[in-house]
């Protein structure tokens, strides 16, 4: 059994903790505001610098589930600063790539580290805080990811317009080597579960996690320009490998994926729910700079001045989000974080075709709070009922079903975008034009929150105390 460190103690932990958190975050999103001046920088298309970030959520959603595998078997704390190392020195290859095959290799390597920040905090946390207080730190690391994702479009805003497009991965490389050097220092060896240590990842559910993901990424973006197979084949062989997957970890003795999970009424319906409501965090990442580009006509410093509105409401809204859940329960803080984003999302829609940037930073304000509300409470869901040797794997498969939604998010959205412009190349389409692709798009992407409230509905943790505590 862990010994519950001092409160000073505790303190430092829970910042190192929530720091890998922020900075995994910062990751997916910094580049977002980056893709016009990577387009201008590297002659490329959008389909071809969108890899820039899908590669980056390719490898952050295989690998996140293997991290927290790997953190159970031989020990969180290890993985997590092997994987901080791995995202310092991938960093620092993105910030001096020649051409745009490096960038995207290195936000590969990349991704890799990420996904141990984004996985092993959850899993590391259960052994310094007690179960009374665990919303409240899923509400702190449910602050830090949604400042961390608000937060990459406005500073990298900033840093791109003053100082290029290198300089946002020199902030990630100069970000990252300082926490290593806190983290290291502050987070003490989390005792292992000898049981588990003769189990060894599942590698070929890897394989074929990372094939899906690739066909689907190819199938909904790459797929519109340098790939010889039709968009729709790919996603037909995309569903083909999720099949193949899903069979392989139905027989695998150490599966990458637990199926008995997902059919569990109350985790599968909280990680499907994570997913669906992070399509609409990333869409609004992905698709904000160019409306805010192209349709109010802003340059990069105003977007990431309007865009810093999402991580200044985070931050005041993501801790009492988590308290909240602890007060009075998970689940009907879940149902008011969805009820929220549900409006958020039609406000975002529809408040700047009329009121223009007052009417997108009114929506923002809106908006952000409701996320924060359900990451809070749908991540106590899910770990409250989670036994020591499960942590690392439900931290592994919460970080697996939200970045599956941000990469639908990513990609998906941004297709669905793309055909309410129209054929013709956004720069030359009327603002007008482009505002109503907006609106059509976050109509769209309400629905999915819609769905998710449904979800909740019809599938609540109130039936079993413990989610209720």
């Amino acid at each position: 059994m862990n010994v519950l460190p001092g409160k000073q103690a505790s303190t430092l932990i829970l910042t190192a903790l929530a720091g890998a958190m922020l900075l995994a975050s910062l990751g997916v999103s910094i580049a977002t505001v980056a893709l016009p001046a990577l387009m201008r920088n590297f002659n490329a298309t959008l389909p071809a610098v969108q890899w820039v970030m899908l590669a980056y959520l390719i490898t952050i959603t295989v690998a996140i589930v293997l991290a927290g595998k790997l953190g159970d078997l031989i020990g969180h704390r290890r993985v997590l600063i092997v994987g901080l190392t791995l995202f310092v020195l991938a960093s620092g290859l993105c910030a001096a790539a020649p051409t745009l095959d490096v960038l995207v290799l290195g936000r590969v390597v990349q991704g890799v580290g990420g996904a141990t920040l984004m996985a092993l905090p959850i899993s590391i946390v259960h052994a310094f805080v007690t179960r009374e207080r665990i919303g409240s730190a899923m509400g702190l690391f449910g602050t830090m990811s949604a400042i961390g994702t608000a937060l990459g479009p406005s500073l990298g805003g900033v840093l791109i317009g003053s100082m290029g497009w290198r300089a946002a991965f020199i902030v990630l490389t100069i970000l990252g080597a300082g926490l290593l050097i806190f983290a290291a220092r502050v987070i003490p060896a989390v005792a292992v579960d000898k049981s588990l240590r003769a189990a060894s990842p599942d590698w070929t559910g890897a394989a074929l996690l990372t094939a899906t993901l690739i066909l689907y990424g190819l199938g909904t973006v790459g797929g519109q320009s340098n790939t010889p197979m039709h968009s729709t084949l790919l996603l037909v062989c995309a569903a083909g490998t999720l099949v193949l997957f899903l069979r392989v970890q139905s027989r695998a003795p150490s599966p990458l994926v637990p199926l008995a999970h997902l059919r569990d009424p109350l985790t599968g319906t909280a990680l499907l729910m994570n997913l669906l409501v992070s399509i609409p965090m990333m869409a609004t990442l992905v698709i904000g700079p160019f409306f805010l580009s192209f349709g109010l006509g802003l340059n990069e410093a105003g977007i990431g001045l309007v865009m810093a509105v999402g991580p200044l409401v985070a931050a005041i809204s993501g801790v009492p989000a988590g308290r909240l859940a602890d007060r009075i329960g998970a689940q009907r803080t879940r149902m008011a974080g969805l009820i929220q984003t549900t409006l958020g999302l039609n406000a975002l829609a529809y408040f700047p075709r009329f009121l223009g940037v007052a009417g997108y930073i009114m929506a923002l304000i809106l908006l952000t709070p409701g996320f924060q509300l359900f990451l809070a409470a749908n991540s106590t869901v899910i770990m409250l009922g989670a036994s020591q040797a499960q942590r690392g794997l439900l931290s592994g498969l919460l970080g697996l079903s939200r970045n599956l939604g941000l990469m639908t998010g990513a990609s998906l959205m941004s297709g669905v975008f793309a055909m309410a412009l129209g054929p013709q190349d956004i720069t030359g389409t009327a603002p007008d034009s482009i505002a109503q692709a907006f609106t059509i798009t976050f109509v769209v992407i309400a629905g999915i929150c819609l769905l998710a409230l449904i979800l909740s509905w019809c599938v609540r943790p109130a039936q079993s105390k413990q989610y209720e505590a």
